[in-house]
């Protein structure tokens, strides 16, 4: 896969099955979408070519708060793991909104030589979203290029969607968000030092400095795996703001590795969410405190443990 981050980076000669879309999370509704790209890339002998942006749209417009499912990092791979000839990351500005559809799409066919765009169902492109499946199929009759309008895919009938598994997260409940997701919901990030009081009590913790704007599931314990390289450990995990020790109301991410004892300061870790053990609770004291902790590590060792046998 090749990444690039402006149309006038690429001159394809081939022709060229597109998709576009913000594709945060790539969850299983994404995956599904770009793997159809891909095929009719194959049987066309064409380019098979994803287009996304960053930042979010909805975040530049103003309409959401930042609440990232994956890293701009992140995304990148979990597309390449899909797998596409081209990855074009276009930058999202004000000024981006402004652009009409017909003007977007004469750069479609200009640089990437457009015969198949591919869309997902409520897909909509342009100034005030005025470049929708209709309008686009429209434009493709004039310009030479055919529209697929992808159903969305659906879990028990809910629809598979970025907006539904923050959702789910907002809830806590990351098992939900990895069963649309199609894999664990992921945070990571550099360790830093803290307060020290983990280590203080028995239960030394590794702070995770969280890109400021990724999402964050509902405050409490969760069972998760953590990823040191490529070396996975259980860990307990607490998301919030401590209330038995502090009184900051600001939310910080903590993980206890189990069965493990080397310094972690500098190094970025990967936790993946298996399960919401408990919700974040005020003890009467540390001494209640450090009893409930043990009790989460104890069950984390076998969850995470069951998820490793069974592959997840």
């Amino acid at each position: 896969m090749r990444l690039i981050h402006r149309f006038e980076e690429v001159q394809l000669t081939e022709e060229a099955v597109v998709t576009i879309g913000s594709f945060d999370g790539v969850h299983r509704g994404h995956q599904a979408l770009i793997r159809q790209v891909r095929q009719a890339a194959l049987q066309a002998q064409r380019a098979a070519v994803v287009i996304t942006f960053f930042p979010h749209p909805s975040v530049v417009l103003g309409r959401a708060q930042p609440f990232y499912l994956t890293s701009p990092e992140e995304k990148l791979v979990q597309i390449n793991q899909v797998g596409v000839d081209w990855l074009i990351e276009l930058p999202f500005t004000a000024e981006t909104a402004q652009v009409r559809a017909a003007e977007f799409v004469e750069q479609l066919i200009q640089h990437l030589h457009l015969r198949e765009l591919w869309i997902g169902h409520d897909f909509a492109l342009g100034y005030q979203r005025e470049g929708n499946a209709e309008f686009l199929a429209r434009l493709g009759q004039t310009r030479g290029f055919t529209v697929h309008a992808v159903d969305p895919l659906t879990n028990d009938g809910e629809i598979i969607s970025s907006s539904n598994i923050r959702a789910a997260l907002r809830a806590g409940d990351v098992s939900h968000a990895a069963h649309l997701l199609g894999r664990p919901f992921r945070m990571s990030g550099a360790i830093v030092p803290g307060d020290g009081r983990g280590k203080a009590i028995g239960i030394p913790t590794a702070n995770l400095a969280v890109w400021a704007d990724h999402a964050l599931p509902a405050n409490g314990v969760y069972a998760c795996r953590a990823w040191v390289g490529h070396i996975p450990y259980r860990a307990a995990v607490n998301v919030g703001v401590r209330p038995t020790v502090t009184d900051e109301t600001r939310r910080t991410v903590e993980a206890y590795l189990l069965d493990f004892d080397k310094d972690l300061y500098g190094l970025n870790v990967a936790l993946d969410f298996f399960e919401r053990l408990r919700g974040e609770q005020k003890f009467a004291n540390v001494a209640e405190l450090v009893a409930q902790i043990k009790s989460d590590v104890e069950t984390t060792r076998h969850l995470v443990s069951d998820n490793v046998t069974r592959g997840a």
